[in-house]
């Protein structure tokens, strides 16, 4: 199993329980080894297998030499999970200029894109492989559009939304399913990132639940939809937000 942007968060509570049932997990990270390494550490203790890649999915050579690593040291691919994204600072539209703009589509769309195509040319029966399944992430805010916040993560997100649409009818035939989860507020560090780290807590009341979601429950829901009990499931979006 490849997780983009596995060394903290929701891609790291992925990455263990991933381990806990099976996969050999490769845990993709952009800057902080140290997350990482301590994320495969952990599974390795367990007695399962997993390693740490850097790269940044927004970067085709760095895609590439991921899933060449990926290859070279777990074998052939069954799961993808595309993980890997960034929010800004929060912001109205008429403050953001093209390098946000560009930076933010380019690692949360471009960037899941890339990982896709490269899982496809090692899963899809029409190249050769024997399936498997993509798991996309993508957000309550693709629904919501956070105004006055994050419009362009928003916008991001709801493309993340659309491509699992398409390309689980383009590769309905060819063994792979792909899905997507839609995570609401999730304790993780996204929001400090955001310049806002008690973001939960401000929101809570507009939460049916009246909590914020804890990275382990997304990560169920992933390992369901990546699991056979899942078999006839493509295309589907599924929100872990808590009611939102």
């Amino acid at each position: 199993m490849m997780i983009s942007g596995g060394g903290r968060g929701i891609g790291a509570a992925t990455a263990r329980l991933a381990a806990q049932r099976g996969y050999a997990v490769c845990v993709n990270y952009l800057h902080n080894r140290a997350a990482a390494q301590t994320v495969v550490n952990e599974i390795c203790a367990a007695g399962a297998t997993a390693i740490a890649v850097g790269g940044d999915v927004a970067s085709e050579p760095d895609v590439l030499n991921l899933f060449q690593e990926c290859d070279r040291q777990l074998g052939p691919l069954t799961a993808l999970v595309n993980n890997a994204g960034i929010v800004a600072r929060q912001s109205r539209v008429e403050a953001m200029d093209a390098a946000r703009l560009q930076r933010m589509f380019a690692t949360n769309v471009v960037g899941a894109f890339l990982c896709a195509r490269e899982a496809i040319r090692r899963m899809s029966t029409k190249h050769g492989g024997k399936g498997g399944a993509i798991v996309n992430l993508s957000s309550g805010a693709s629904r919501l559009g956070s105004p006055g916040e994050y419009v362009d993560y928003a916008a991001s997100k709801g493309a993340i939304d659309t491509m699992t649409i398409g390309l689980a009818k383009e590769l309905a035939e060819e063994g792979i399913r792909v899905n997507c989860v839609r995570p609401g507020f999730v304790h993780t560090e996204i929001h400090a990132a955001g310049g806002e780290p008690n973001r939960i807590e401000r929101l809570r009341d507009s939460i049916p639940m009246k909590r914020g979601g804890e990275p382990e429950e997304v990560a169920r829901a992933i390992l369901w939809l990546l699991s056979d009990e899942a078999s006839y499931s493509t295309g589907a979006i599924l929100d872990v937000t808590g009611g939102r």
